[in-house]
């Protein structure tokens, strides 16, 4: 099980895109909101999520988390005990830490970036201390999951989906999403 975090300012499409695509794969996650179970992305669009992220429970069951990025999102994500509890977690238990946009930073702020590679929103690379800044839209390193943004939305969620369900299903899940051409 996943939770995917979200707060007010949220980058919408970053979180529901990656949910999206991690369902469609079998995985379950479950959405909690910073403060309350509603939150207002950064385009103003109302998210209702499964619980507030006061409910989550750090256990053996948790896989990973999920941490979309967006202004202020990020800051308000970063700035929430039980998410930094759960990304702490995460890293003490070698599960899955995945964030997208600017929310990488919340990583590199912890010191988890150090000695990796990782990719994030251009003009945050200063805030990923101590590793490597890929080229790409996507960079796994080990249990870390990185993307630039918005427009990778999609490929971040398949990334997650290789890393729990193994590449070929993700390949497979791939294909299914592909949009013809108008």
């Amino acid at each position: 099980m996943f939770y995917l975090f979200m707060a007010d300012g949220t980058e919408e499409v970053e979180a529901i895109a990656t949910l999206d695509v991690m369902r469609r794969a079998g995985i379950e996650v479950k959405t909690a909101g910073v403060g309350s179970d509603v939150i207002c992305g950064s385009h103003g669009i109302k998210i209702i999520c499964d619980m507030a992220a006061c409910e989550t429970v750090l256990e053996d069951s948790l896989e990973g988390v999920v941490i979309p990025g967006g202004m202020p999102g990020t800051v308000n994500l970063e700035n929430d005990k039980f998410v930094i509890d759960a990304v702490k977690y995460c890293a003490d238990n070698s599960k899955l830490l995945c964030a997208i946009c600017a929310a990488p930073s919340v990583f590199g702020h912890l010191g988890l970036l150090e000695g990796k590679k990782a990719v994030c929103f251009p003009g945050f690379e200063q805030e990923l201390k101590g590793c490597e800044v890929a080229q790409s839209f996507v960079c796994t390193d080990g249990n870390i999951i990185t993307a630039k943004g918005m427009g990778s939305a999609v490929d971040f969620g398949l990334e997650i989906v290789a890393a729990v369900c193994g590449r070929q299903k993700s390949d497979a899940l791939r294909g299914t999403l592909q949009c013809p051409k108008a």
